[in-house]
């Protein structure tokens, strides 16, 4: 029996990749004091121990699914890594550039102290900046080297092994040292910091943090009596009668006759409104001046909830105070605010600024949904269907242009396909958010391209390199390990304090910055639970953006240099 199992695994190779896949997304959701190893890690372990019993997999499947999940990751990040570049998020981009130099400084200070080779500074280097997407690119840059064939076999055969414990070493890293020690080593109250930071930035500093956020979108009808406060106002001045409220009447009752409400309409005594608004407000302060009436047809008003992808360059970095004065932001309420690659939640101050490839989410009636997103961008209502002729075409054009190679010397220097994938991964996204009428690839697609592909990779990597584990294990040691630590705490430390008292970031969202330079998502998840706020996430979809591309591409740098 153990045999024809172990026979039908080595000839059907499918079958070990989706056990793979199974055992890591199961064993990565297991939390011991809130940290778990993630999908990633549990998967390539997983390939690991199935891997010892010889399974040969063709390396064209792992290519394949590893430029799948490098498109996805430059389509998702390319707006926010242009918008870092060359606007207003520059100083947290160079942040995310220094951080990424002392990330790789640390590594290549901890391989020359130690004397390790090329295939384990490959390992270290992805493991300990927990950037698995820069190990494809080290094994690429490893096999177009001028390494010998056995010295780029025996660097590929430890590669995994360096990786594995090194990755470990460093998501446990990045949660202990910013998620838990962050606050600490900064002196903060951080809940507090970010309560003074929402009351700063025009909101109500409640425990939430999320401002001005609308949570509750209701309409109900009043009626103006003789002497009420509201009689003789026009419906602008109203809307405005209960300052610091977003309120609006989108239609009203007069004589029996329903219509809309322009907002130079004067109000009279016996005209039914309804306003629209947060139920609360509603329930307190307008039924404090005014007589609430049951009158369901008034009331019955189509309103929809949909998102708006932001690409109008008269959008782009103004605050959503500036943006309430717009004529055409009447009717809606804002509920949501998405950024980056990973579609990190934004709190909605009066200070927020938006910017192009943000995604919002608006509650209103349909007529004036469809005003607002002609000023704001494009309209992006759900859809299953992604462009696929788009995302081939990006593939090729990537992967033909990381095909080139340039020689300085005897040493050839290229960006591999995936690396050209990636990059024009980015300019592709980018062109999206500024062009959304063509390209679309639903946020459940780009998913599933970067989840899929690269523990496809991972888990084709470690299935391969199962054999050779054990002894890449024993060669390492327990000293390796020190190496990991030192190699992936050494520069979050001094991000830290590079980020507090060279680029003074508010504390608020500085630990946000440092996780986003780490591309680490699991310490940004404690830091918000933390703080009580999603503020800190305003820092970090900038220096992610930024740093999971420059990360990446120095796998080939750090194989270059040693």
């Amino acid at each position: 029996m153990l045999d024809w199992l172990v026979t039908t695994l080595r000839e059907n190779v499918e079958i070990p990749l989706f056990l793979a896949l199974f055992l890591g997304y199961t064993l990565g959701r297991v939390e011991i004091a809130r940290i778990s190893l993630g999908d990633v890690t549990a998967t390539l372990l997983a390939a690991l121990v199935i891997g010892q019993i010889g399974i040969t997999v063709s390396d064209d499947v792992k290519t394949i699914f590893f430029v799948f999940y490098l498109f996805a990751v430059g389509y998702s990040a390319g707006p926010q890594f242009v918008r870092g570049l060359f606007s207003g998020g520059l100083q947290q981009a160079a942040f995310a550039a220094v951080v990424c130099l002392l990330s790789l400084g640390g590594v290549y200070l901890a391989v020359r102290l130690a004397g390790y080779d090329v295939g384990i500074a490959a390992g270290l280097y992805a493991g300990s900046t927990t950037t698995s997407s820069a190990l494809g690119l080290s094994e690429t840059a490893i096999s177009q080297s001028a390494l010998s064939v056995a010295a780029k076999t025996s660097a590929t055969d430890i590669l995994p092994a360096a990786f594995s414990i090194s990755y470990v070493i460093g998501t446990f890293g990045s949660v202990v040292m910013l998620g838990i020690l962050g606050p600490k080593l900064i002196g903060v109250n951080l809940a507090e910091a970010c309560r003074d930071y929402v009351k700063r930035n025009g909101g109500s500093g409640d425990r939430s943090g999320r401002g001005t956020a609308w949570h509750q979108y209701v309409a109900r009808a009043y009626r103006v009596d003789t002497g009420s406060p509201l009689e003789g106002l026009t419906v602008e001045q109203a809307e405005h009668f209960f300052e610091g409220r977003r309120l609006f009447i989108p239609r009203m009752r007069r004589k029996g006759l329903i219509g809309e409400a322009p907002t130079s309409t004067v109000l009279e005594a016996g005209d039914v409104v309804a306003f629209a608004g947060e139920r609360h407000v509603l329930l307190g302060e307008v039924n404090a001046v005014l007589h609430e009436v049951d009158d369901a047809e008034l009331l019955g008003v189509q309103v929809e909830g949909t998102d708006i992808l932001i690409t109008a360059k008269n959008i782009h970095h103004r605050t959503l105070g500036e943006l309430a004065q717009l004529p055409e932001t009447r009717g809606i309420f804002l509920t949501g605010i998405r950024r980056g690659a990973m579609s990190v939640d934004i709190p909605i101050l009066a200070d927020t600024r938006l910017y192009r490839g943000d995604v919002v989410t608006v509650v209103g009636r349909s007529a004036d949904i469809s005003i607002i997103a002609k000023t704001f961008g494009y309209l992006d209502r759900e859809t299953n269907r992604a462009d696929i002729a788009f995302i081939a075409a990006a593939i090729v054009i990537g992967a033909l242009v990381g095909s080139l190679t340039l020689k300085i010397g005897s040493v050839p220097l290229t960006l591999s396909t995936a690396g050209g994938v990636l990059l024009i991964g980015l300019l592709f996204g980018w062109l999206r958010s500024v062009r959304p009428a063509f390209g679309r690839v639903p946020q459940a697609t780009t998913w599933f391209m970067n989840s899929i592909g690269l523990n496809m990779f991972i888990a084709v990597v470690g299935l391969s390199a199962g054999p050779g584990v054990v002894a890449g294990l024993k060669e390492l040691g327990f000293v390796f390990v020190l190496w990991s630590i030192a190699a992936a705490a050494l520069p979050m430390l001094l991000s830290i304090y590079i980020g507090k008292y060279i680029f003074r970031f508010d504390d608020a969202i500085l630990l946000g910055c440092c996780a986003g330079s780490r591309t680490a998502a699991a310490p940004l998840a404690m830091i918000t639970d933390r703080a009580e706020s999603q503020v800190p996430s305003l820092g970090f979809s900038v220096p992610y953006a930024t740093s999971s591309t420059i990360l990446t591409l120095f796998g080939i740098v750090i194989v270059l240099i040693n």
